[in-house]
């Protein structure tokens, strides 16, 4: 679905989930007017960039419906592939960014809950297409942000970049239903940025720096530390720049 103004992709998402609405089902909206990133910041998701959100009903738990994350970057990346003809300038930010160049291009939202159907997966996503966010949206010590266009020079139309993505979503997530995630995961870890360098991992309540090792079998990031190898959940942390 695609609309000229929505408060946020994910808000919509899951109004029409609570509603009834099974999925899998996008929405696309050209103007964001309530935009969020992770740990309920705003965001600027900016003029002729992309906002959208896919609501899925996922099979198991918590566990398996985080994966997404790393199934979504993938199709990121092919569609981003596909609509400037170039791969050798993205890489993948564990646990939910794309980078052109190293900088931040796409940023992945996963929101979900459960209603009289059962659980329901948002998974909202960001796209700096045309122009990049204001300053003032930028965490201290987080990557710079980039556009597509900044790069390419010319503009991708959102609704032109929808169908890339959502085809190649369609294909990622076929491959984890009769796979399951080791094919993801080798695939992720193909193109992952920073992959055997020391990294700061900043948690709630502290921080850990340590070499990045690999992710594991359950989609957690596995650090080597002076304490030995911490294994820790996407949901627990956020990257800073340092180490």
């Amino acid at each position: 679905m695609v609309f000229q103004t929505l408060d946020s992709t994910n808000a919509e998402a899951i109004r029409r989930a609570r509603n009834g609405e099974r999925g899998p089902i996008w929405f696309l909206t050209h103007e964001q007017t309530q935009s969020r990133a992770r740990r309920g910041r705003p965001w600027d998701s900016g003029t002729g960039n992309f906002s959208a959100s896919l609501l899925i009903r996922p099979e198991g738990g918590p566990e398996q419906a985080a994966l997404r994350s790393f199934i979504a970057a993938l199709a990121l990346r092919d569609a981003l592939i596909e609509v400037c003809g170039r791969e050798d300038i993205f890489t993948l930010k564990w646990p939910n960014d794309v980078l052109l160049n190293n900088r931040k291009l796409a940023g992945i939202l996963l929101e979900g809950g459960t209603d009289a159907s059962g659980a329901y997966l948002c998974i909202g996503i960001g796209v700096n297409l045309a122009n990049e966010p204001a300053a003032s949206f930028i965490e201290e010590g987080a990557l710079p942000p980039i556009s597509l266009r900044s790069v390419i020079g010319t503009k991708v139309d959102p609704e032109t970049f929808l169908a890339s993505l959502a085809t190649a979503f369609a294909r990622w997530e076929m491959q984890f239903q009769q796979y399951g995630f080791a094919p993801i995961r080798t695939a992720w870890l193909n193109h992952a940025t920073r992959l055997g360098e020391v990294i700061t991992a900043k948690l709630m309540d502290r921080t850990e720096v340590g070499t990045f090792e690999t992710v594991d079998e359950t989609g957690a990031i596995v650090l080597r530390t002076s304490k030995g190898l911490l294994h820790l959940p996407a949901a627990e942390i956020y990257f800073g720049t340092e180490g």
